[in-house]
């Protein structure tokens, strides 16, 4: 170092010189400005550590469910308003940034991050959270996690929300859930329904130590009208479980895969009107060139075609299964589907709605109008004909409407 001070001082251009020994101490006080941010920065990493979640994983939205749970947030000033958490009509978190805040005793530093790119017409908006804290023990780290998967399993003990798939699990925020009190089916149908799904969510355990994968699969078939949706809706509701719908229509085997691997245990995988979807679920067939329904074996269909059959069937039961899970299956027309779609393992409970009863009619009518006797009742159903619960339950509001206009009409006079 000092050979090159002493060239640089004895050449022969001064301003050359001058330049040329201003240069290197320049760069030499850079270098040693820079020496105490990085020595700052390799103690802030040996000593603290740091966790890391994004939107595109379910957990991403656990995080925020657990932050309104949490005291601190009171007091953090700068905040963004949030419709898609479970239970909350508008929520309050914090907004992108750096916020401290005290847990258990230890210090938290969270910032939430927030960036959009731009693919042709679409915009794709990721956003970050990161946890850091003092320590070097992650069992801290681990005791945090914990936390935030105990909030959302009593969020989802006490809520029904509904979910739908576009390039991740969205919340539907107009989502009324149906009571189980509401759906009427003929007499036991409901009850019998209810049991069998009670005695599977108290027998994990069990199945555990058969080695059975722990899910069960119900097939709701019959006519358009049914009830079929809103029975799924209400047992759900029932038992504190949200429902993930997936469309198949609009799914191919990968995106069905994804889909599948993000619905949380204790959840309905609700696949409505299976039938339905077989213009949309199709591969090619290598001896004619036509194209057959996903009701058909055959192989996995490429990226955008469709789901085929051996795609459905592998994250019904297969590895790609998830554990904990009531896949529920709807269809108008059960003639249609595969018989391997409807094998035990798959299917495990079949349950046929049909033409409305007399009786499903009679208890529908005193639900609107529980004034009326059973007399009444009997009169208005058999004077007015219909084949299914929706249709029936049409001409009860027509019903009602036109009561309410004869109440009008008095008061006014």
């Amino acid at each position: 170092m000092f050979s090159l001070f002493k060239f640089i001082l004895s050449g022969h251009n001064q301003f050359a010189s001058g330049g040329l020994l201003l240069m290197v101490v320049g760069g030499i006080g850079a270098m040693l400005r820079a020496i105490p941010a990085l020595a700052w920065e390799w103690i802030v990493e040996q000593t603290t550590m740091t966790i890391t979640v994004t939107n595109n994983d379910t957990g991403f939205h656990w995080v925020k469910e657990w932050f309104l749970e949490q005291k601190f947030l009171k007091r953090v000033r700068r905040v963004d308003l949030d419709t898609t958490l479970r239970g909350a009509v508008m929520a309050m978190i914090p907004a992108p940034g750096h916020h401290w805040f005290m847990h258990h005793g230890r210090p938290f530093e969270v910032w939430f991050t927030r960036s959009d790119e731009s693919k042709g017409y679409s915009v794709r908006r990721t956003e970050t959270l990161t946890f850091r804290t003092l320590g070097r023990d992650r069992a801290v780290l681990r005791k945090l996690v914990d936390e935030v998967v105990d909030c959302n399993r009593a969020k989802q003990c006490v809520t029904s929300n509904l979910y739908l798939w576009d390039q991740g699990w969205e919340s539907v925020e107009a989502y009324c859930p149906r009571l189980l009190d509401s759906v009427i089916l003929k007499p036991g149908e409901k009850e019998h329904l209810v049991r069998d799904l009670e005695r599977f969510r108290a027998s994990r355990q069990r199945y555990r130590q058969l080695g059975v994968p722990y899910h069960r699969g119900y097939l709701l078939y019959g006519p358009p009208g049914t009830g079929k949706t809103s029975l799924a809706s209400a047992v759900a509701n029932r038992f504190g479980m949200s429902i993930y719908v997936l469309n198949l229509s609009e799914l191919n085997d990968r995106t069905l895969r994804s889909a599948m691997s993000a619905v949380p245990e204790n959840s309905v995988a609700l696949f409505e009107d299976i039938d339905s979807a077989k213009a949309g679920k199709r591969r090619a067939n290598a001896e004619d060139g036509k194209h057959a329904t996903f009701a058909t074996e055959g192989k996995s269909v490429p990226d955008g075609v469709g789901v085929s059959l051996s795609g459905l069937l592998n994250v019904l039961d297969g590895f790609q299964a998830p554990e904990n899970v009531i896949f529920v299956i709807t269809t108008n027309h059960v003639e249609a589907l595969d018989p391997a779609l409807l094998r035990p393992g798959r299917i495990d409970y079949k349950l046929y709605m049909g033409e409305a009863s007399e009786w499903q009619r009679m208890e529908l009518y005193r639900r609107f109008f529980p004034e009326a006797d059973e007399d009444e009742a009997l009169d208005f159903v058999q004077a007015h004909r219909a084949e299914t619960m929706a249709e029936f339950q049409g001409q009860l509001l027509a019903l009602e409407q036109e009561w309410a206009s004869f109440e009008m009409a008095l008061t006014e006079k």
